[in-house]
């Protein structure tokens, strides 16, 4: 499928005014999922016809989106949003997960990191130039990560030297989501490599078609490739696309990344809840043979009460959020490490759970990227968000360090 063939699909009967409905919030919800259930009829009826990339489909989900106002609802008016209250956002996700919609995994940079960052750290030039674009489909990447400073970012070492009105990047990023599909990207880079590590360290916005940017996606052992590892040699990067202050880069990726929690985090909280709730459904009507086996009905309901429990403490995030909590400091790095190790044993007993037989599904979905649950795909997955985003082992070591005060070593 085209993207032209996708474009050809805007009409629709549906009243789609969900905007008007805010102030009530029953209505509001009633439109989110009359708009939800029309959206998904039109692409099943797209789907049936032709088979739509995993690109293709982003693209789709994002205009459709944009048609009603959705693609960027948090964002302020002046920047293409409506200002969306977080009231409004949390129902917003609650039905998005729900009606198991498409997630925007495409552009969580894009949705998510480029906002948090340049609202407060970039110029008013920048925010009207790339702002506007991302309703209209443009994907960010992340060039942050290296082969030597994952875990310690810091210690980076890709180079950014001043030439005129230019820095002349050189140097290797690795584990850049998405990249293979972005236009641009946020580039942490060194700048003053004598300085202390984290002092010298500078925010970009570098153009992914510049002269110089190579990137080679990697093959996952789940036969996907989110992934790439991105090569800068001698690209060079205009002056007024560094973000902040030169030097300023380590406090302003404490922006970017804060970005990944909130109502982000909320929305994969409820969508594994609905995932788990599916599966035993469909485990009832099968009459799967693990429902015969003590042992493993009492896995599940362990499970289950854990998948609650984090649902509780993604509102409590939220809660806090909102107040400026001083308890958010350790809100966060707790929440991190429980959803990731509930996720990674869900999908583990998952895989058990479905037998021999699901070891046979999984090759329909890795080779055509079939959207929906498939647990051994899953599972293979799961380790993965033990690493990203501050590996476990790190917020470990906040928690332990920063937040109880103990000492190190």
């Amino acid at each position: 499928m085209t993207l032209n063939a996708l474009e050809k699909t805007e009409k629709t009967d549906v009243d789609l005014r969900i905007l008007d409905k805010l102030g009530d919030e029953q209505a509001y919800r009633e439109a989110i999922r009359e708009w939800l259930g029309d959206a998904k009829r039109r692409f099943d009826a797209l789907k049936a016809e032709s088979d739509p990339s995993y690109y293709d489909t982003q693209q789709w989900w994002m205009a459709e989106r944009s048609k009603v106002g959705l693609a960027t609802p948090h964002w302020p008016k002046e920047y293409g949003g409506v200002d969306l209250s977080l009231e409004n956002q949390v129902i917003l996700a609650e039905e998005m997960a729900r009606g198991d919609a498409p997630p925007m995994g495409m552009f969580v940079v894009s949705l998510n990191h480029i906002p948090h960052t340049l609202m407060a750290w970039g110029t008013e030039e920048q925010k009207k130039k790339y702002l506007p674009q991302v309703a209209k489909g443009q994907v960010w990447c992340q060039g942050f990560s290296e082969p030597g400073a994952g875990s310690d970012l810091a210690s980076l070492r890709t180079r950014a030297v001043r030439d005129g009105d230019h820095y002349v990047v050189n140097g290797q990023k690795i584990w850049s989501s998405m990249s293979m599909w972005a236009s641009h990207c946020i580039l942490l880079a060194r700048t003053d490599p004598d300085a202390q590590k984290h002092a010298g360290i500078s925010y970009f916005l570098m153009d992914m078609k510049a002269p110089g940017v190579e990137v080679r996606p990697i093959k996952q052992s789940n036969t996907e490739s989110e992934f790439a590892e991105l090569f800068l040699t001698d690209v060079r990067i205009p002056a007024s696309e560094m973000v902040g202050a030169e030097g300023q880069g380590w406090k302003v990726s404490q922006s970017t990344l804060s970005a990944e929690r909130g109502v982000l985090s909320f929305e994969g909280g409820e969508r594994l809840r609905y995932e788990v709730e599916r599966f035993l459904a469909s485990a009832v009507r099968e009459d799967a043979a693990w429902l015969r086996d003590a042992g493993m009905r009492r896995e599940f309901m362990r499970l289950f009460g854990e998948v609650q429990a984090c649902r509780r403490f993604y509102r409590k995030l939220l809660k806090e959020t909102r107040e400026h909590s001083p308890m958010l400091a350790a809100t966060v790095p707790q929440i991190k490490i429980i959803n990731t190790v509930l996720r990674k044993e869900y999908s583990a007993f998952a895989t058990r759970a479905q037998g021999l037989e699901g070891q046979f599904m999984v090759e329909e979905k890795l080779v055509r990227g079939v959207e929906g649950s498939q647990p051994l795909f899953n599972y293979i997955s799961s380790f993965a968000g033990t690493i990203a985003g501050g590996s476990n082992e790190i917020m470990r070591n906040i928690l332990s360090e920063r937040i109880l005060g103990m000492p190190k070593g």
